[in-house]
């Protein structure tokens, strides 16, 4: 795997050709990867990208196959860890999808906040096929993000979707030509790299900590947090500037 970063826009690359299989030391990666850009201050946005041919097409089976109850027990739970702290690094992430989004690759993506697919990506959750359930976070983020009755057609049938029926389940926010897709990602998350960072953090917060709560929970985080950004100096740096030259003007950079 690779990790670069450049102009505030942190590239989490898969590299395990020839489909990026998931297996445990790219999971293992993947948590440490999280933890580097939640760390890191020169990090303000993150793309997660597979390489201009595949996104990635689910776990490595053959390395799946030889664990057995006892090992997947331990090693579930590490697999959730990873995924879930992609899913809470507290910068806008955005998947650049393209080839193929399948299993743990979709799992991974779900994890994103924004997806933007190539025309011919291909997503789902095919471990049914297997004998076996999405097992990285797919039976919750999955439904989460387009409701459970899809969720579950997606789950219980291990069905592919192309990009333009992924759009219209909610399952991507955007289809692009397959050339086109990283350099979108990068657009989207090069913009919100300019943004206020703490601001941004506490909106990602508020939504994602909300989802899991009931609304009174939500609303008292949200307030604490806008209360909290009173005391940041992008919040000086944003009303001083919507005073002096007016709206959408503001640098936080």
């Amino acid at each position: 795997m690779h990790f670069e970063v450049l102009d505030g826009v942190a590239t989490v690359r898969l590299d395990r050709p020839p489909m990026n299989a998931l297996n445990i030391a790219v999971q293992d990666r993947l948590l440490e990867l999280a933890a580097e850009a939640t760390r890191r201050e020169d990090v303000r946005a993150v793309i997660l990208y597979g390489g201009e041919k595949v996104f990635a097409a689910g776990a490595d089976i053959k390395e799946m196959r030889e664990m057995d109850h006892a090992a997947m027990v331990v090693r579930s739970r590490a697999l959730q860890e990873s995924f879930t702290a992609i899913a809470r690094i507290p910068k806008p992430v955005v998947a650049a999808v393209t080839g193929y989004a399948l299993g743990g690759g979709c799992e991974l993506a779900l994890c994103a906040d924004f997806r933007i697919a190539a025309e011919d990506a291909k997503l789902g959750q095919p471990e049914i096929l297997l004998g076996l359930i999405p097992g990285a976070g797919g039976t919750q983020r999955l439904s989460r993000l387009i409701g459970p009755s899809r969720a579950k057609d997606l789950i219980f049938t291990g069905r592919q979707v192309r990009a333009d029926e992924a759009l219209a389940l909610g399952l991507v926010d955007r289809v692009a030509p397959a050339a086109e897709v990283y350099e979108q990602a990068r657009a989207w998350a090069a913009k919100l790299a300019q943004g206020p960072a703490l601001a941004l953090r506490a909106a990602k917060e508020c939504v994602d900590a909300g989802l899991e709560t009931d609304i009174e929970t939500g609303l008292a985080i949200e307030r604490n947090w806008f209360a909290g950004l009173f005391a940041t100096e992008d919040r000086e740096t944003g009303m001083r500037s919507f005073v002096e030259d007016g709206p959408g003007k503001a640098k936080f950079r």
